[in-house]
């Protein structure tokens, strides 16, 4: 039998004596001292586990070939109207691309940049292919002389009233002139005036009547445009209901228009406000006039990655514009390369590398207007954006994950005096390298 003192003997749990058990001041600092280092290097345990460590190269581009670049914009124009407002964009390759419409949207707003109404939509433009009468024919006026003083009179008078804004300089007016004034003699002696009142064909001469071109937002020449008695004469912050008629120019075609334009108006109602109730072959023929003189125009485009030029102007192919009355201010409030950034990504983004997204959208909010007097007529404004793209990749033991990529730009901008007419151009230059950020991090937290 073994004795219980030897089965003592290898106990591995022993008792401590109680009396080395008691509590004492020496033993409770010690015991805090302990507890305080073990939290220290816990936090420094943790934070070290929480930071990310980066590691940043430059190396070429590793786009691939044919692979686009997409820029956003958004940008006012107090004074280009959209009528006649133009997204171009070329490149060193040789691509063209104008008017670019599909992407791009367009909204009529007051010199405070406030939009004045839904979206401007221009509709189809009908090629314009007889902009006048082949004949040389001698031709008398037909139409009446419209000045500031007496078109409230003739728009009041008239359920109809076609006015042609011109300019004596315009090759594209001289085309047009003939014809108009043979039809407008057609008119009137189909439609007395005195006698019927339905219809008159009126011309104004934008050299000698600024302020009343201006005032219809008249931007290239000739504009023809349809007033609608009832609808049209009003003050109400620049809006006005008219139409621009964008038809063929010879003496048949418009006259086959006024006379479908006048077809569904009685004889006798030429103080009845008027429905627009023309058939279809006019319709073609029409566009809605611009609200106001200004455009914000927002959208994106899609480019290759090669040196090239986004340009924003007056544009027809049967008009013709005045330089000195073009202005090309501008107010910027979006232009970016590349996608679009979430909040919650731009968030992570300035986590993982503080110094990113300061230059994602360097123009935003810059405003370039220009007082457009004598001195300052003729100025085109030309932004130099040199872009870089930055990629962010996840480098694990075993694998490289792309979290994302960004692209950020230089801006320079100058005001270019120039004969032609002004225009807003954005150069635009990818660098061939790529800023290349490496994160050290745990995937799991991706």
């Amino acid at each position: 039998m073994i004795s219980a003192s030897k089965l003592k003997s290898v106990d591995f749990y022993r008792k401590i004596p109680r009396d080395l058990t008691e509590a004492s001041l020496s033993g409770a600092g010690l015991s805090i001292i302990a507890a305080c280092a073990m939290m220290f290097l816990f936090g420094m345990e943790l934070n070290n586990y929480l930071t990310v460590s980066t590691l940043t190269s430059i190396i070429v581009d590793r786009s691939s070939d044919g692979e686009f670049l997409r820029i956003d914009f958004n940008i006012s124009f107090p004074a280009l109207s959209c009528e006649f407002a133009s997204v171009d964009v070329s490149d060193v390759l040789g691509t063209n691309r104008l008017n670019i419409t599909k992407t791009v949207r367009k909204f009529s707003i007051d010199l405070n940049l406030i939009p004045t109404g839904a979206e401007f939509h221009s509709g189809p433009i009908p090629k314009v292919s007889k902009h006048g009468d082949d004949s040389e024919e001698e031709y008398f006026d037909g139409s009446d002389y419209l000045t500031a003083e007496n078109f409230e009179k003739y728009a009041h008078r008239y359920s109809i009233l076609v006015v042609n804004f011109f300019a004596p300089w315009c090759y594209w007016s001289n085309r047009l002139k003939p014809s108009w004034e043979r039809a407008a003699k057609i008119i009137k002696e189909r439609y007395d005036p005195e006698i019927d009142g339905r219809i008159l064909l009126g011309k104004v001469d934008c050299t000698r009547e600024g302020e009343l071109c201006r005032r219809h937002h008249i931007q290239g020449y000739p504009s023809i445009r349809i007033f609608r008695k009832g609808s049209d004469v009003k003050e109400n912050h620049g809006h006005h209901e008219h139409e621009s008629y964008y038809g063929e120019r010879d003496t048949d075609s418009l006259v086959a228009a006024m006379e479908t334009l006048v077809a569904p108006i009685p004889r006798y109602s030429s103080n009845m406000a008027l429905a627009d109730e023309s058939n279809h072959s006019v319709e073609t023929a029409k566009r809605p006039a611009p609200l106001t003189s200004g455009c914000r125009i927002e959208g994106f485009v899609r480019v290759k990655k090669v040196p090239g030029t986004l340009v924003i102007s007056a544009h027809s192919g049967s008009h013709s514009f005045d330089p000195s009355q073009i202005n090309v201010s501008h107010v910027i409030s979006q232009f970016s390369f590349g996608k679009k950034l979430s909040q919650r990504m731009l968030f992570e983004v300035k986590r993982l590398t503080p110094y990113l997204g300061g230059s994602h959208d360097r123009l935003m909010g810059r405003s370039y207007i220009i007082n457009h007097d004598h001195a300052n007529a003729n100025v085109t404004i030309e932004h130099f954006l040199q872009v870089v793209k930055t990629e962010i990749v996840s480098r694990g033991s075993s694998q490289e994950l792309k979290l994302l990529e960004e692209y950020e730009y230089t801006a320079h901008s100058s005001l270019v005096h120039s004969l032609y007419i002004p225009v807003a151009k954005f150069h635009f230059e990818p660098s061939p390298m790529q800023v290349g950020i490496g994160c050290f991090i745990n995937l799991n937290k991706i």
